[in-house]
């Protein structure tokens, strides 16, 4: 679906990929209408629309919180038609094991990253489906096919959205609405601290060896122009591409790779 002219809603466009990805949105000729949590951050994107700004209009909301959500998608729908999602807004874990996580961090995590991303599909599917064309982007992670020690909650989150995204592409595959899953690895964005999460190292640990960070324009264009393709999948980074690549040839020998990258991180 090509984004000239088209009116697409992007969550957690407050900051970060979502930010990126609405500014340049506008600048390929779209209208954009952001969420996110923070209004003052919803303003700072504006701001930085300039002469776009016009075309750019934003809500408060918690995308983890169904009626909510609903109550978004009919306020909108009342200013006219919406052509495309992108389901960007995500948050990670406390980098610590499964044992050592709260219910109340682990319900948190899943209920952004999953019921979110499900919650806004969902309410806007039937729209969709009346329209033209219509496209739905879901951002995975590379975390969502490949285990990361000290993610395990963060990572099954994003498992969920693949699967969620690919039956998707094919309960949609003779409708006028297509689907892509994005897979991006290291961003260089400011994930932890959006996500309220403080990453302390383990004491007695080293610094984590860390792949490259794709500076936030590279992948949000690389994302929209997945999203003007119709692709079905799509990774973002040399990391989430070298990873995608040994993890199909090993599973065990990828996980053990990313094992060896991060251990330190949980004092290992």
């Amino acid at each position: 679906m090509k984004i000239q002219g088209k009116t697409i809603v992007v969550t957690g466009g407050g900051n970060g990929i979502g930010r990126e990805l609405s500014l340049q949105l506008l600048k390929g000729g779209a209208r954009v209408i952001a969420v996110d949590l923070f209004a003052d951050a919803l303003a700072e994107t504006k701001k930085l629309a300039g002469d776009r700004a016009g075309n750019f209009s934003s809500h408060v909301l918690n995308i983890a919180d169904r009626n909510a959500v609903e109550q978004f998608r009919d306020t909108v729908l009342q200013s006219g038609p919406v052509d495309g999602l992108i389901n960007n807004a995500g948050i990670i874990q406390p980098f610590i094991k499964v044992d050592e996580l709260d219910y109340t961090a682990i319900e948190r995590v899943v209920n952004v990253n999953f019921y979110g991303t499900l919650y806004l599909t969902k309410s806007f599917l039937s729209h969709f489906k009346s329209r033209p064309a219509a496209h739905i982007v879901n951002i995975s992670s590379m975390g969502g096919f490949l285990p990361v020690p000290g993610q395990s909650v963060y990572g099954a989150s994003k498992a969920a959205v693949k699967l969620l995204t690919e039956g998707l592409h094919l309960e949609l595959k003779n409708t006028n609405v297509k689907v892509t899953i994005v897979f991006p690895g290291a961003i260089a964005t400011n994930i932890a601290a959006n996500s309220g999460v403080n990453i302390e190292m383990k004491p007695g640990s080293e610094k984590p060896q860390k792949f490259k960070a794709l500076p936030v324009q590279d992948a949000a264009a690389k994302i929209i122009k997945a999203m003007e393709q119709d692709a079905f999948r799509v990774t973002v980074g040399s990391d989430a591409r070298f990873m995608d690549i040994i993890y199909r040839i090993s599973p065990r020998r990828a996980a053990y790779f990313i094992y060896n990258k991060m251990k330190s991180m949980l004092g290992e």
